[in-house]
């Protein structure tokens, strides 16, 4: 039998626990970042959560707290934004905010697709808050998430990436009407959208290779 390895399961641990943590908060009408950003003590929260976490993956909450010894060293880092500011983010590849009432599985449906916007490390928090505001208060689309500092073997550049993902691609209205909405708050530049279709058929592995449904 392979080894596991401890670390990388670990991780794995970390980042189911604080997919588990932003849903049952956001269930309570709390948003973590929120949190976070206000300086508000949510230990308590984070508490409760990792007592049902550990509850249904004792395995993974045995993992998490070997690699960080208990939870008020994960509670820390969070408030210095581990999961919430990207350039903080080395844990996680990616910090996922969804709009309100949408699940968290819609943007892996076949009829989205998401607009890409790409930036330099010393801006992408700034323009990911900017985003991240608007989907939380329904002006965008179904979900948004920001690659973050954790080096990602799939990263083609030092750039980080947006995706704001729309409902359905077929939809251009309503996806025109996202590109304008990121106009209003300051990103003029042409970006492309690309549809899951092409997504899911692996169109975009080859480097080099592009496929654009819309660009405006």
């Amino acid at each position: 039998m392979t080894e596991v390895d401890s670390e990388a399961l670990a991780d794995v641990a970390y980042g189911i626990f604080e997919h588990l943590l932003n849903r049952d908060l956001q269930a309570q009408g709390k948003y973590l970042h929120l949190l976070v950003e206000s300086g508000i003590d949510f230990k308590r929260d984070l508490s409760a959560i990792f007592g049902k976490f550990t509850e249904e993956y004792p395995q993974l909450a045995e993992a998490m707290l070997s690699h960080f010894l208990e939870v008020d060293k994960v509670y820390e880092l969070i408030r210095l934004g581990e999961g919430v500011t990207p350039s903080a983010t080395t844990l996680t590849y990616w910090i996922v905010q969804d709009a309100p009432g949408s699940a968290p599985e819609a943007i892996e449906d076949e009829k989205a697709g998401k607009w890409l916007i790409f930036q330099e490390p010393d801006n992408v928090d700034a323009v990911w808050k900017m985003i991240r505001d608007a989907t939380v208060a329904r002006e965008l689309g179904i979900s948004a998430k920001v690659s973050t500092a954790k080096p990602n073997p799939d990263s083609r550049d030092r750039r980080k990436v947006i995706y704001v993902y729309t409902k359905d691609w077929a939809d251009e209205p309503d996806v025109m009407r996202i590109r304008e909405k990121l106009r209003e708050i300051g990103l003029t530049d042409r970006i492309g959208y690309k549809r899951n279709l092409e997504t899911f058929a692996g169109e975009y592995a080859k480097k080099g290779k592009r496929v654009t449904y819309y660009s405006a």
